[in-house]
């Protein structure tokens, strides 16, 4: 007869991920205890995207963890994906934005702000835009650096996407508009990756604990919705509906053929531009 596992006897897996109300919103089911790694306590490491960024490919101490897909061709070597938890836009994405109408074409030569080096949202504007001149400004102030005048335009994330209007900004370019209209795919943004020397059995646990957070939010639409506001920077109950679910949809409960051709094309385009070496291999992790 088999004992239940003592909380001293728990495996810790720590898991990084940006304080942000969709990453929060996925991390519903661990919040409750509805969902759990199976053998493992979840201690939850909560970091900028840039910061998780460079954690992962410097240091690779978390066992799981919230990366750019831009980040994983630095490595794939050290860590698999998660079927579930990948963040995709379907007809939105990140959104270059002025303080004046231009085209993506007239940023030749111009001050273009980003989130980071090694942010999808960077290497979409160098696939897009490889002859412009990238300015690393952290997420939240780039609205404002454009409205400045410090740089030319900007690649805003997050809450910005849907309230770069009322701030006073136009779009140039939305890549998840572009990518839905010029190759019907989706746009990958964020992928969860798991260390690869956990091993298989416990790297699988991983995955199915995950996703039965992501399912467990789902099924409390409206509670987990309030428990992700914590982290939306001002967002209301509809806006913030909104924005979890522009990044947390049925690509994240299983990025399926989709979101893996979706992921090949993003490395093959940033081959193409010299953004990346060589395309990774990427094997998934099944979370059913």
């Amino acid at each position: 007869m088999s004992t239940p596992t003592s909380a001293s006897a728990l495996r810790t897996i720590r898991f990084g991920h940006s304080p942000d109300a969709d990453d929060a919103y996925m991390f519903y089911g661990f919040h409750t205890g509805e969902a759990t790694i199976e053998g493992c306590h979840v201690e939850h490491v909560l970091q900028d995207i840039q910061s998780l960024n460079v954690r992962a490919i410097e240091q690779g101490d978390l066992e799981i963890t919230a990366v750019s897909a831009h980040a994983y061709a630095h490595i794939a070597d050290k860590y698999a994906v998660l079927a579930c938890g990948a963040s995709f836009g379907w007809g939105y994405g990140p959104v270059v934005v002025a303080a004046k109408p231009m085209r993506i074409e007239d940023l030749k030569g111009k001050r273009v702000a980003i989130p980071g080096p090694i942010t999808t949202a960077a290497l979409l504007l160098r696939t897009e835009c490889p002859e412009c001149e990238t300015v690393e400004v952290m997420f939240d102030q780039i609205p404002q650096a454009v409205l400045s005048g410090q740089v030319d335009a900007g690649v805003i994330i997050h809450e910005s996407q849907l309230t770069y209007v009322e701030e006073g900004l136009v779009k140039v370019l939305d890549f998840g508009e572009l990518w839905k209209e010029r190759d019907n795919l989706p746009v990958p943004l964020g992928l969860d990756v798991v260390r690869r020397d956990l091993g298989p059995e416990l790297m699988r646990a991983c995955s199915i604990g995950f996703r039965a957070s992501i399912d467990a939010a789902f099924q409390h639409e409206d509670d987990a919705i309030r428990y992700a506001l914590q982290f939306g920077r001002g967002l209301d109950m509809t806006q913030g509906k909104k924005f979890v679910h522009m990044y947390v949809n049925d690509l994240t409960i299983d990025m399926g053929e989709r979101g893996r051709k979706g992921i090949a094309l993003l490395y093959e385009r940033a081959v193409a531009a010299g953004a990346i070496a060589k395309a990774p291999s990427f094997d998934v992790i099944p979370s059913a």
